[in-house]
């Protein structure tokens, strides 16, 4: 039974909600609003990134012997994504609309493929590889709060 992935999928989606509440302010140009909520975005999508990074991503690349392969993939693309949050980050504060919504529009298009990766080749891999996956999943479930 899959443990990993109902967890981790729900938290991509409780990211992406938090990420259209931020578009949503901006939308109607409450910048101080967009910024309070896309600072809670950037919570818990380093949250996220790091509860794979320091805890799935070891532990799959320990179970199959296997560093250069999709976890290695992941960790590039979660620098990228950190990189157009900086962005993202530099046009609310200048409440720059233009910068704000062309960057969204690149981070959005990237998460999703990045979402559809991870939960449709490595959380199963994960679950399928990685002994004690339950018990991994519960304490994923722990770093990533409620909201998981």
């Amino acid at each position: 039974m899959s443990a990993l992935k109902p967890l981790l999928a729900n938290h991509h989606e409780h990211c992406d909600a938090l990420f259209a509440e931020a578009e949503q302010a901006a939308n109607t140009a409450q910048w101080s609003d967009c910024e309070a909520r896309f600072q809670a975005f950037v919570e818990a999508l380093d949250a996220h990134f790091r509860a794979e990074e320091e805890v799935l991503f070891p532990a799959f690349e320990a179970a199959t012997g296997m560093s250069g392969g999709p976890t290695a993939v992941m960790r590039g693309e979660h620098a990228q994504m950190r990189a157009l949050v900086e962005a993202i980050q530099a046009a609310v504060s200048a409440r720059d609309a233009d910068e704000f919504f062309g960057s969204c529009e690149t981070l959005v298009i990237f998460m999703e493929q990045h979402n559809r990766k991870e939960e449709g080749i490595l959380y199963p891999m994960c679950d399928d590889r990685i002994p004690q996956a339950q018990a991994m999943a519960d304490q994923l479930e722990q770093r990533l709060g409620a909201t998981a």
